[in-house]
């Protein structure tokens, strides 16, 4: 479960539509909204976006790499990665910051993922 949520303040409908979508059809809607002017500027979906590429990295990294390498017992693995995809998806869409353990702590020190304003994660 996540534990570190912060309701987001400046997400709207769209934000939120946006967000959600971002993780369910990862890579290709977070390169979307990273490309295009008027969503990147959103925080709310810049946050989710940049996330959840990461995650979409993940989940492909583990099919694909592990996968070949152990015969398809990594593919296995990796299709379970969709269970908190389809969560994250939900919490986004209700509007929240959340941290996906280990992995934003990771992309925020390494300057790739912005903390959400006025504070981190609650």
């Amino acid at each position: 479960m996540l534990t570190n949520r912060m309701p987001a303040t400046d997400a709207n409908d769209n934000d939120r539509l946006m967000a959600a979508l971002a993780y369910l059809f990862t890579p290709i809607v977070p390169l979307i909204i990273l490309l295009v002017e008027s969503m990147k500027s959103r925080p709310y979906q810049k946050f989710h976006a940049m996330q959840s590429l990461g995650f979409g990295i993940i989940i492909y990294v583990v099919i694909f790499v592990i996968g070949a390498i152990t015969c398809g017992v990594g593919s296995c693995l990796g299709l379970l990665l969709i269970i908190p995809a389809l969560y994250y998806t939900y919490v986004a869409y209700q509007g929240a910051y959340f941290e996906i353990p280990w992995l934003s702590k990771f992309m925020m020190q390494q300057g790739w993922l912005q903390p959400p304003s006025g504070g981190g994660m609650a």
